[in-house]
């Protein structure tokens, strides 16, 4: 896979600031984006169902996937396109069952090669490893490339915190890379760090 295959993952902030969806719909139209995830820790289901409401719209309208960080149930009661969870946290062949076969699955398995195989067996669409802050230079960022090599389904690398990480992420191997509280708070603002993360990516 060259480096202009691999896309952007998108995490929300752990908060959603008032004008959330009109940031959000700013950086969509401006940066090719595939997947955004709610990720808000320590969020109620009720908190939860209405961040989904928020911004579904949004990612809708600009054909983004939207994934949940949390249970499986929720994310398919409130019409999100998917979940997320670390492997454990539920169980992977169960998600399957409440999920169906119409809805993603994506399963962090830190940087366990075993985990990340199970979780493919078990229904997994996709699997993540990382976090990789300094993209391919961290420890154990290698487990990228092996993935890729030997396995067809997707792998995302998680955590990237640059462009350059970013880049160097696309090019050991990963499918998507997730970005998160970076994109938010640089001056630049979120829709011209997105543009250029993905440049980055492009060109490496």
């Amino acid at each position: 896979m060259g480096s202009t295959d691999c896309r952007l993952y998108l995490l929300t902030p752990p908060a959603l600031p008032p004008d959330f969806p009109d940031l959000l719909a700013a950086a969509l139209d401006v940066a090719e984006v595939a997947a955004l995830r709610i990720s808000l820790p320590g969020v109620s289901e009720d908190g939860l169902a209405r961040a989904v409401d928020l911004v579904r719209r949004v990612t809708e309208a600009r054909g983004v996937a939207l994934l949940l960080a949390g249970a499986p149930s929720l994310a398919a009661r409130t019409g999100c396109d998917g979940v997320h969870f670390p492997w454990g946290e539920w169980g992977v062949a169960a998600a399957r069952r409440i999920l169906g076969e119409g809805l993603q699955l994506g399963v962090f398995c830190g940087d366990s090669r075993d985990l990340a195989m199970r979780a493919g067996e078990d229904g997994a669409d996709y699997v993540a490893f990382g976090p990789f802050a300094g993209g391919a230079g961290d420890p154990d960022a290698d487990v990228l490339g092996w993935w890729a090599e030997l396995m067809e389904l997707p792998v995302v690398a998680e955590g990237a915190s640059s462009a350059e990480a970013c880049a160097s992420l696309a090019r050991a191997g990963a499918d998507f890379v997730t970005v998160g509280d970076f994109v938010w708070h640089d001056a630049a603002g979120p829709a011209a760090v997105l543009r250029a993360l993905r440049a980055a990516m492009v060109s490496a």
